[in-house]
């Protein structure tokens, strides 16, 4: 088994947060570290912006990245979230158990 990770600002907290809830009573992801006040420079369709974002890190097995990302993907709000996940090179014996029982279905 392989741990995963997926990176993704949202516009404010309340959003990261029911989004982060929905993730994890779906199972597809065992953590949610909600980091606020990041501040974001960023180009959008040519124009230079900046703003305040909250940034979530997420926490799930590799063999439910994909499903994780794409239902990420379907509940944010933004035209164009930017999302990010990795398959990871190592975990922790104790992180790799923690994931096996608290994301998907718990009997794989």
């Amino acid at each position: 088994m392989t741990a995963a990770l997926i990176w993704c600002p949202f516009g404010d907290m309340e959003t990261a947060e029911a989004v982060a809830g929905q993730l994890l009573d779906e199972r597809l992801i065992a953590c949610a570290n909600i980091l606020p006040a990041v501040r974001s420079l960023y180009r959008w369709k040519g124009d230079r912006g900046e703003g305040t974002e909250i940034a979530v890190l997420f926490k799930t097995r590799a063999d439910l990245l994909d499903a994780a990302v794409a239902r990420l993907e379907a509940l944010h709000p933004y035209d164009a979230p930017a999302i990010v996940g990795w398959r990871c090179d190592t975990a922790g014996v104790a992180t790799l158990g923690w994931l096996e029982v608290d994301c998907g279905s718990g009997d794989r």
